[in-house]
């Protein structure tokens, strides 16, 4: 992690500095600070999961700007395929065996693991022994397995005795606006963000919701994905003033606001009736509403944005418009963690209730959404869960 510890003044106490120094500012960040600051905000360097300088072996952050859906060719981006898997192999104790597909894990009559079955690339099944399984699948994939291994003792699903498997979906929402300024800011290069604030990140509830926000300064779009649905909802989509817009890439950039989606039991993951995948499988069914507080929450982080737009210097600014959901690459909350057996899958070390050598370690475990951009958490919690079973194998427990 790149960042500047005790920047915000809304940090919580640390125990250590971040590893690295923030990344350099680029042109939205800028405009965030003169914004900001302008309005009584406190902007920060924003924490990265890229590093700054030379680090362990991987190659600082070059700034070429493709950081968001790509990998990054030179390692900066701190991704576990990037810093642990390469670790992991190294020792000669790791074989990655990708283009798998496990679709049942199985268990004794003792209702314990015994390992998994798999297609391989060639989509022949697979049998894996193991002596414990560590599920890290994520929020949708993750309990479509659980409900997918049935057996004799587990009728509804592995691990799923009190029928909590799917259920508290959450997904990570957010609401955007993006201006137009004077000069040419060429956003999309770099990293993604480099200020944030959390000025908003506690709102007082007599705003008439619960919860709060980040607020963000960026450009999402490359040429391509920006000529596609990077305008404003009332530019033309086709023609000339189609092609003018196109000339103002280089002078747009976005806000972008991360929210808490609130837990409700009945947005889940369950197994499709019908549709099936290209392997016979049941296919996923989503079913999600948000909380009426969800779209309190955007309204009011939108109206700060576009507040954030006027005072950085736009010359014309909009709001894109928020859903119900547009999906998540953050899923949370299926398979969520607790100390009663009876409303949560696994316990304080990842193990699942029912089955002693089984574990999940992934976004499922997540009992709230946070304010979202939960990946360095899932990782920090992932790492826990390792010494917690390295101790419980020692002990014999598994």
């Amino acid at each position: 992690m790149s960042g500047q510890a005790g920047a915000s003044p809304f940090d919580p106490p640390r125990s250590k500095p971040y590893p690295l120094p923030p990344l350099p500012i680029k042109s939205s960040g800028v405009l965030m600070e003169r914004g900001a600051r302008k309005l009584g905000w406190h902007p920060f360097p924003a924490p990265m999961a890229i590093i700054s300088e030379d680090y362990h072996g991987r190659r600082k952050c070059l700034n070429c700007g493709f950081c968001e859906y790509f990998g990054c060719e030179w390692g900066a981006k701190s991704s576990t395929l990037a810093t642990v898997i390469p670790v992991a192999e190294r020792t000669g104790r790791c074989e990655i065996r990708p283009n798998c597909y496990v679709h049942d894990v199985e268990v004794n009559a003792q209702g314990r693991v015994t390992g998994v079955v798999y297609f391989d690339k060639q989509k022949r099944s697979q049998r894996q022994k193991a002596k414990a399984v560590i599920l890290c699948a994520n929020g949708a994939e993750t309990p479509r397995l659980l409900l997918m291994s049935k057996s004799g003792r587990f009728p509804d699903g592995l691990a799923n005795s009190n029928g909590v498997v799917g259920k508290y979906l959450m997904f990570d929402t957010g609401a955007t606006a993006g201006g137009v300024f004077e000069h040419p800011l060429n956003d999309y290069k770099g990293a993604m963000v480099s200020r944030i604030v959390h000025d908003f990140y506690e709102i007082d509830p007599k705003h008439g919701f619960l919860g709060g926000a980040g607020l963000d300064t960026r450009f999402d779009f490359y040429p391509a994905s920006f000529a596609q649905d990077g305008f404003a909802p009332d530019m033309p989509q086709w023609g000339s003033e189609f092609k003018k817009n196109l000339r103002d890439f280089p002078r747009m950039m976005y806000t972008l606001s991360h929210h808490m989606a609130l837990a409700a039991e009945a947005n889940s993951i369950t197994l499709d009736p019908v549709t099936k995948d290209a392997w016979g499988l049941p296919a996923i069914r989503v079913t999600y509403k948000a909380h009426p507080d969800t779209f309190r929450s955007l309204q009011f982080m939108q109206d700060r944005e576009m507040e954030l737009l006027d005072a950085a210097g736009a010359q014309k600014s909009w709001r894109l418009p928020y859903t119900e959901s547009d999906g998540s690459t953050h899923l949370m909350g299926t398979c969520r963690m607790g100390n009663d057996p009876q409303k949560s899958v696994i316990n304080s070390d990842h193990r699942t209730h029912d089955v002693p050598n089984l574990f999940i370690c992934d976004g499922s475990s997540l009992v709230t959404s946070g304010r979202n951009q939960p990946t360095e958490t899932i990782q920090a919690l992932a790492f826990r869960a390792a010494d917690r079973i390295t101790m419980l194998a020692k002990k014999g427990e598994i």
